[in-house]
């Protein structure tokens, strides 16, 4: 859902099938958020410019690249810090998800409560714009996944209190062989981390950790190498793009285009340009 409002801008995603996580990416001028509450909670990635929140008795200010925290039923306020305004992407995961997290990590009690109120995690920046970028771009559900889970236990494990100390992940060869499986034979399902993880009977995050153990790969690189590999064997075939970007899970010709270039650095169209020349040079021989 998108809104625009002068100069001001913002793009509200729900996905249900997260435990009803919603995210918001948003530019606010003028805009200004009067002291409320929440019963989920807020955070926030400041892209550029300047954001101002009265938080916790005290007035905040978080700086390009620092994340805001709120933790639920805490009031707070939100606003520019400046004439300029600012660009911000934030997520607000539900408390019974966060703590259904926290429990997989390994902290007890399994809510967590945010400290500070600013932080400054380049990491954990990083983690939060990716997850947001796999909303913008409709990325399969289990990068999407991924990359929350890895946000999530990154701010439990930093920055909640008391902090975690993640649980190790074990040798699950078995799991991660059975998981293998299902992504070779099922490559065109749009399957999500806590469908795999229910498969093997782990929890998302233990799972997402003990298969890039075992493989060298998170799910998701594993998944996309697994479809990539069937296209040029589609393609291979002389089927056409479109009905190959559909058998292979993704949502259009342009989506299967932008993955396949950016897994192999050439598109479906070169690839099928260039198989075709080496095929009619190894006719003539």
């Amino acid at each position: 859902m998108n809104a625009t409002v002068k100069n001001e801008w913002s793009r509200y995603y729900r996905w249900d099938e997260f435990a009803s996580v919603e995210a918001l990416h948003a530019r606010f001028v003028s805009h200004r958020y009067s002291r409320h509450v929440h019963d989920y909670f807020v955070i926030g990635l400041v892209e550029d410019g300047a954001q101002s929140y009265w938080y916790r008795g005290a007035q905040h200010v978080t700086p390009p690249g620092q994340i805001f925290v709120v933790n639920p039923d805490e009031p707070h306020t939100g606003e520019a810090a400046s004439p300029e305004g600012y660009t911000y992407r934030t997520l607000y995961p539900r408390a019974d998800y966060l703590a259904r997290v926290a429990d997989d990590v390994g902290k007890r009690p399994s809510l967590p409560f945010l400290k500070g109120a600013v932080l400054c995690d380049p990491l954990l920046a990083t983690m939060l714009s990716s997850f947001h970028k796999c909303l913008a771009e409709a990325a399969p559900k289990v990068e999407s996944e991924s990359f929350l889970l890895e946000a999530l236990a990154r701010l439990i494990a930093k920055h909640a209190d008391p902090q975690a100390t993640p649980r190790p992940a074990g040798r699950e060869r078995l799991a991660v062989r059975k998981a293998c499986e299902y992504m070779e034979a099922n490559f065109g399902e749009n399957v999500s981390m806590s469908k795999l993880a229910d498969l093997v009977s782990l929890s998302p995050y233990y799972f997402a950790r003990t298969f890039e153990r075992e493989i060298g790969l998170p799910p998701h690189s594993y998944l996309e190498g697994v479809r990539i590999r069937k296209v040029r064997e589609f393609l291979d075939q002389g089927e056409p793009l479109i009905s190959v970007a559909l058998s292979a899970g993704y949502s259009d010709q342009s989506h299967l285009t932008r993955r396949f270039k950016r897994f192999l650095g050439i598109t479906p169209g070169q690839y099928v340009k260039e198989s075709k020349i080496r095929q009619d040079r190894s006719d003539t021989i």
